[in-house]
């Protein structure tokens, strides 16, 4: 079963995404913050994370860069998932090696259909 971090501080996007990603099958693991998604990446490699932008301490453009930086991590593909959607939020999420961004609220197929391109 393939896992994702989900990295989402708020709890009802958080709850609907889950939802969507265990309708498919994939085992989800949930983190609130970037220090507690890099803690959850320290214990286990999921097979892609989908982040939110806009986080409590460490912005997740920042993870994303750390996470793409780092050679243990820099394969997993990075989802990001955000309010934050103009054209230069995208082109710097792309910058930071984010493999793909999804504006919110979320929609269900496009989640499926972005998810799909990274997780056979």
């Amino acid at each position: 079963m393939s896992t994702v971090l989900l990295v989402e501080d708020s709890t009802t996007d958080m709850e609907i995404m889950s939802r969507y990603l265990q309708q498919l099958g994939f085992s989800v693991v949930l983190a609130k913050s970037s220090e507690e998604a890099q803690s959850k990446l320290e214990l286990q490699k999921p097979n892609l994370i989908i982040l939110d932008v806009i986080l409590p301490g460490q912005s997740g453009f920042e993870l994303c860069r750390e996470i793409k930086t780092n050679p243990d991590t820099s394969q997993i593909p990075v989802v990001i998932c955000s309010t934050k959607d103009t054209d230069v939020d995208k082109l710097w999420g792309s910058m930071l090696g984010a493999d793909a961004y999804l504006p919110k609220p979320v929609q269900a197929n496009e989640l499926v259909r972005t998810i799909r391109q990274f997780i056979k």
